[in-house]
């Protein structure tokens, strides 16, 4: 338990940094993220609870996986006209958020979000801290305090939207894990897809 909170507090501090518009002239973003990311789930790979063996990927995995990373694409898409409705600052917000692709080759940053990124935010989120909080409070709450952890880190940003969608998508993960924990390696699919997707193969612009 104790690792847990230590390593949720280390990626406090890091998404502070990347995400903190103060930080913003002083910390590129996705070599901070990719280290990050790297980091955090290196310390959870290597926290002796057998991680590598629950990450098994078979063909169901992948299908499962886009399927999943696909409703949630729908999702977000449906969220962004239903957002842009309701509030008048929705748009500009979700243009920020888009803004932090800042000219990176697409094909680079489909590399990154699909091979480190987006596995390496699973590993540690879901596998890692929601999986210790389960072991320590049952399954139910450590997925509302994952989930909970997951939004709240993005709060240095002041974007409200990035903060929903955080939340949004942490619940979808954080459920698939807490109903299905035998299949994250379809998890991890879900979200490397989701995140090549959104951000450079079919942006919600």
């Amino acid at each position: 338990m104790k690792k847990t909170v230590l390593y949720v507090c280390i990626a406090t501090v890091l998404w502070a940094l990347m995400f903190s518009p103060a930080m913003a002239p002083h910390v590129p973003f996705w070599p901070a993220m990719t280290l990050s990311a790297v980091l955090l789930s290196t310390l959870a790979l290597s926290s002796g609870r057998d991680l590598r063996r629950r990450i098994r990927l078979t063909w169901i995995d992948f299908i499962a996986g886009a399927a999943v990373a696909a409703v949630l694409w729908a999702v977000f898409f449906a969220g962004d006209k239903l957002s842009s409705l309701l509030f008048r600052t929705a748009r500009s917000s979700v243009d920020s958020i888009y803004a932090i692709k800042g000219g990176v080759s697409p094909w680079l940053l489909s590399a990154l979000l699909l091979f480190v990124i987006g596995p390496a935010e699973e590993i540690f989120w879901r596998g890692f801290v929601q999986d210790g909080f389960g072991r320590r409070f049952g399954p139910d709450a450590a997925f509302f305090i994952a989930t909970l952890l997951y939004a709240a880190i993005h709060l240095p940003s002041g974007n409200f939207m990035l903060v929903l969608a955080a939340a949004v998508a942490g619940c979808v993960w954080g459920l698939a894990y807490r109903f299905f924990p035998e299949r994250f390696g379809a998890i991890i699919i879900s979200h490397a897809l989701w995140d090549a997707a959104v951000f450079v193969w079919l942006p919600i612009m």
